[in-house]
């Protein structure tokens, strides 16, 4: 703990994204637009030509593997000492934090395949803000547990430096 009115830095605790299992069929397409190509490549019907099928498969991924996948990757979730970090977007930039200091309630909502894979859905609600919702997060718990004693740590500092602090503490008695 620091010393009664010190600056305490602020410190990640943790960084994450959502549930790596939103591209397993990603993953899918992936293989099987590869082994499309690898059949069919060479053995097109007379109209159609190579070059109609490398485009094909390439659209094909870019739309159903790439795009999710920046979706996916440009989404993230940071723990702080002092507050939690929502960031979103690909090209720009779209940020919201919700501090630990002010306080909030945390709601967990797990579905049966966020329960089979340890994932789970935060929703931090503050009473004034609109609620931030941590969708599809690995180790829910975990993520949980760690939210709920950053808001117990902060507000006991918060309150311990809100104290009339007098002065030096007096001298011990030798």
């Amino acid at each position: 703990m620091p010393a009664p009115g010190a600056p305490t830095p602020e410190l990640r605790i943790a960084r994450f994204r959502r549930h790596a299992r939103r591209l397993f069929w990603c993953a899918i397409v992936l293989i099987a637009v590869a082994g499309a190509v690898g059949y069919f490549l060479g053995n097109l019907p007379d109209p159609f030509e190579d070059w109609m099928l490398l485009a094909a498969a390439g659209l094909v991924v870019l739309l159903l593997v790439v795009l999710p996948f920046l979706s996916w990757a440009g989404h993230t979730f940071t723990v702080t000492t002092r507050r939690v970090i929502e960031r979103s977007g690909i090209f720009g930039r779209h940020s919201r934090e919700l501090s630990h200091v002010r306080g909030y309630s945390i709601q967990e909502r797990r579905g049966i395949g966020q329960r089979l894979w340890g994932a789970g859905t935060l929703t931090l609600s503050n009473g004034v803000d609109v609620p931030m919702r941590l969708a599809d997060i690995p180790s829910v718990q975990l993520v949980h547990e760690v939210l709920a004693d950053q808001v117990e740590v902060n507000q006991i500092l918060a309150h311990r430096d809100s104290q009339a602090y007098p002065g030096p503490p007096p001298p011990l008695p030798s």
